[in-house]
């Protein structure tokens, strides 16, 4: 080769374009495998299995599910929070409270998707991405309560955080069309529940059943009770901030009852970029394991000639008021955002339970945050000390 215009060595172009051409496959351990999303995770490498081996699942308490599923997979790996009744004798097993992160110890995988619900998924998260492996996050409690010590983490480990949740894939991909010094604001988008346009004092008699009825998404129990009262999309704000790094005033909701549009990001010359798809979940979840790639996957198909019309409302914030929790909780930082999903956490329970009302929700996280303390965040053990005595609170509060 001579100058800038000298010959080209066409060998090495052959070689290296069979090289990008070559599938490395990659191995990915599924924390919660037996619920919503982890299900669906598995259908979607079922339909990828060139692309994903699955070294280790991991499930609370559902054994028989498990089994299933490491049977289909060929999984080598298993993990139950239980204790099960017999253990396999084709496949390693461990049991216990801590079971999901050590699977993640001995199955080291390239990926770990953390689907588990609530801030019991804290501490595998932690431990991934201190292992340096890249995690794909459905457990959006670990992002709300331990934020900026995961972001930290990851920076060190060189290990990526990436976001699972419908809305923050959206936006991760919208930002593909411009810089982060080129953006303005991002808008979440919320369906509003199945109690959308109702207003505060009709609220106060909503019944489990009617909670539980989901006008858009097929959800587990937990994260459906937040659509509902739109603390899904409260913790999502949270979400974003530690995300993206933006601050309050750049992260806006809408609610869009349709929920086609994922979300927007709005940037500075006043152009929007919208990401529009199914609500399908196996789309943000397929794309968290193939991006920047994309795939063709098993997602439902729409049409926009059928779909006809979007709308887009603003939030009802005396009627729903958890969003504004989620700024206060932003500004306020530290123990804060964790005290609050405590209290979110032990409320939904309590109202699956039968044992407070609908609204009584929102009564309990307000009187946390009127009474938290906020303390820096410091360490892993002391966000997990702040969950637990935030829970034995509203237990004294409650019972």
């Amino acid at each position: 080769m001579s100058g800038l215009c000298g010959t080209v060595d066409t060998r090495k172009t052959l070689r290296d374009h069979a090289l990008e051409n070559v599938t490395i496959m990659k191995t990915i351990a599924i924390l919660g495998s037996t619920g919503s999303i982890g299900r669906q995770a598995l259908e979607v490498i079922a339909a990828h299995r060139d692309q994903y081996r699955v070294v280790g699942l991991a499930a609370g308490q559902s054994a028989d599910l498990l089994l299933e599923q490491a049977d289909t997979f060929d999984v080598p790996t298993v993990a139950l929070g239980a204790t099960p009744g017999t253990k396999p004798s084709n496949r390693t097993m461990i049991c216990g409270g801590d079971s999901a992160t050590v699977l993640i110890e001995q199955t080291r995988p390239d990926l770990v998707l953390n689907a588990i619900t609530g801030t019991a998924g804290l501490r595998s998260s932690y431990r991934t991405l201190e292992l340096g492996v890249d995690l794909a996050i459905a457990n959006k409690e670990s992002i709300v309560a331990a934020g900026p010590l995961l972001v930290d983490l990851a920076e060190k480990s060189n290990a990526k955080i990436v976001p699972v949740d419908s809305e923050h894939s959206a936006i991760q991909q919208c930002l593909r069309a411009g810089t982060h010094s080129e953006l303005a604001k991002i808008h979440l988008t919320a369906s509003g529940g199945p109690f959308r346009g109702w207003p505060a004092n009709d609220l106060k008699t909503v019944t489990r059943e009617e909670a539980l009825r989901h006008p858009t998404w097929s959800m587990g129990p937990k994260i459906t009770i937040d659509s509902a009262t739109l603390m899904n999309k409260a913790l999502e704000v949270i979400e974003a901030h530690v995300l993206f790094g933006l601050s309050p005033d750049r992260i806006e909701v809408v609610v869009h009852p349709e929920s086609v549009v994922h979300s927007l990001v709005e940037f500075l010359d006043g152009s929007f970029v919208a990401h529009l798809g199914a609500t399908d979940m196996r789309i943000p979840i397929q794309y968290a394991l193939s991006q920047p790639a994309r795939w063709r996957g098993p997602s439902v198909k729409f049409s926009l000639i059928e779909l006809q019309s979007l709308h887009f409302e603003s939030v009802d914030h005396e009627a729903f008021p958890a969003i504004g929790y989620a700024y206060e909780a932003i500004e306020r930082g530290g123990t804060t955002p964790a005290a609050m999903n405590a209290a979110n956490e032990s409320a939904v329970d309590l109202f699956l339970s039968q044992k407070i009302t609908f609204t009584e929700i929102f009564a309990l996280v307000r009187r946390t945050l009127d009474e938290h303390r906020t303390e820096p965040v410091t360490s892993i053990e002391q966000v997990l000390e702040t969950d637990t005595q935030t829970r034995e609170i509203i237990h004294r509060w409650t019972c």
